[in-house]
């Protein structure tokens, strides 16, 4: 059975791997890629526009299906190989958290909604994930 995800990190991260083709969470760590299966469902969440940025955006800006296969390592250069996983992008808006925050499961009448987001990837209800989708303007079930 598919999960659903929110994984964290700023926008400018989470652009390059949209068009990339895969995703990071957690500064490059291989444990909670692992969590992920193929077929799991994921949405990121970008609090900033940057990294280590004080321009906040808190929005969704990317959603989409995990692809076959295991974390694998990716040399970056300058000694930084972090851990990625394959992942088929769907075409979405990127929008905000704030108008949702009452329709989210994990989020509606909690005073401090944001606190999950700092294991910088955690699993939501499918509601959860249908809700963000809705508002990014794609139909679930997502293609794989």
């Amino acid at each position: 059975m598919s999960r659903n995800w929110i994984a964290v990190a700023c926008a400018e991260h989470v652009r390059r791997g949209r068009a990339g083709g895969f995703m990071q969470v957690c500064h490059g760590k291989a444990a909670p890629l692992r969590r992920i299966r193929p077929g799991d469902r994921v949405a990121y969440y970008s609090p900033t526009e940057t990294f280590r940025g004080r321009d906040r955006l808190q929005s969704f800006t990317a959603i989409g299906v995990v692809r076959a296969g295991e974390p694998y390592p990716f040399d970056m250069g300058g000694g930084f190989v972090p851990f990625r996983r394959d992942v088929g992008w769907v075409e979405g808006v990127e929008t905000p958290i704030a108008p949702l925050l009452d329709r989210l499961e994990f989020s509606a009448g909690v005073r401090n909604w944001g606190a999950p987001f700092r294991f910088g990837l955690f699993a939501v209800s499918g509601h959860d994930a249908e809700r963000i989708a809705e508002a990014m303007g794609v139909a679930l079930p997502l293609p794989g």
